[in-house]
């Protein structure tokens, strides 16, 4: 009796057992279909459309984590679940690569997508350009103008210390460091342009090319003009003859703040001033404006020629100059040049009078 109490007691303990894991094995059966039904969820809705209806600009900022940039996504409605994007990036091991800048996001992007596109595409490009033979004081006023950059530029760079070119920049970025990136490129330059320069120069420091360098870029519009010209102001620099550069003239007038707006009177070309260089020997005290790195290398290996004379060929800058070698020679370039110049100068008064007139003889309006 006390035999079969026991073993009915042990067969009611086997089928406990049995039952306790047959529930475990149940709740971990459901448990993985869950998970596997919340893992499948989640990769249709990371690599599924997204809501984004039209292209649209996304910007990550400097220092910014995962987090922060899925809420924004949900936020601006370029993603559904901010958890989903923050899983798949983790996933994947994105986190660590995620891209400064601004992003372009195409209509119906998937997380997937977005996810790519901030760590392994190209941020859109903003660049500030500045062109050759502008001033300090110019450059400052187009960084500043720029609404993408932080911060404010008080003070003026010192003249001729901006490589001219284009800079790229992320939004967000300072105008100062805009700026230091300018500055770093003309002092690389000008060192290895100093380092490369022809042996024979009258030139003694890489300041003294760069005042040179400015004043040739001021002088000519044509690129492929500047040795030329500076060639001509290399030979009157051995000669101890005077620059005579009307821009040098100029800059003493406006200190690059201004354009002058009309020719050099008489009074001003005799006027002795530091950047007179009618009046005053060598070169002025600064550059008169940033030169590019073409007008840098010509100043450095100039061409080998004997003119010391130059004048405008025409009426327009872009048709270049004519040189020569002596007075009388330069002479009559300038006759020639003045006659062209009063011809031009006739032919536009003949047309503002004939437009004059036919604005005259036009009938009132009713």
């Amino acid at each position: 009796m006390n035999d079969r109490k026991v073993r009915r007691q042990r067969r009611r303990s086997r089928n406990g057992f049995v039952d306790i894991l047959n529930g475990l094995l149940t709740l971990l059966v459901i448990g993985l279909l869950v998970a596997g039904g919340a893992v499948l969820y989640g990769a249709s809705q990371f690599y599924g459309d997204g809501p984004l209806t039209e292209e649209a600009t996304f910007r990550v900022e400097a220092g910014s984590g995962l987090s922060s940039i899925s809420t924004r996504l949900e936020e601006q409605g370029l993603i559904s679940n901010r958890y989903i994007f923050q899983a798949g990036g983790r996933t994947l091991e994105r986190v660590s690569i995620i891209q400064q800048g601004d992003f372009r996001i195409p209509a119906g992007a998937s997380m997937a997508d977005i996810l790519r596109e901030i760590t392994e595409g190209n941020p859109i490009r903003y660049a500030v350009t500045i062109p050759e033979g502008w001033t300090s004081w110019e450059v400052v006023q187009r960084i500043n103008a720029n609404e993408n950059l932080i911060g404010e530029i008080s003070t003026i760079p010192a003249e001729g210390s901006v490589l001219p070119a284009s800079y790229d920049y992320v939004p967000g970025d300072t105008r100062q460091s805009v700026l230091d990136k300018m500055q770093t490129a003309m002092t690389d330059a000008l060192a290895e342009v100093w380092a490369d320069r022809q042996a024979d120069l009258p030139i003694e420091t890489p300041e003294e090319l760069l005042i040179l360098a400015s004043i040739v870029e001021r002088e000519t519009g044509v690129a492929s003009e500047r040795p030329q010209v500076a060639a001509v102001f290399v030979n009157r620099l051995r000669d101890g003859m005077r620059l005579q550069s009307d821009p040098t003239i100029i800059y003493g007038i406006t200190k690059g703040q201004a354009t002058l707006g009309r020719g050099l009177r008489r009074s001003e070309i005799e006027a002795k001033t530091d950047y007179n260089t009618y009046q005053i020997d060598g070169l002025p005290p600064t550059p008169i404006a940033n030169p590019g790195i073409e007008a840098l290398r010509a100043v450095a290996n100039p061409d080998s020629h004997d003119y010391l004379y130059f004048v405008a060929k025409g009426a327009l800058p872009s048709e270049g100059h004519v040189f020569a070698e002596t007075y009388a020679e330069h002479r009559k370039n300038v006759a020639q040049y003045r006659k062209i110049a009063d011809e031009a100068e006739a032919a536009r008064k003949a047309l503002e009078d004939a437009e004059a007139g036919q604005a005259a003889d036009a009938p009132a309006a009713q």
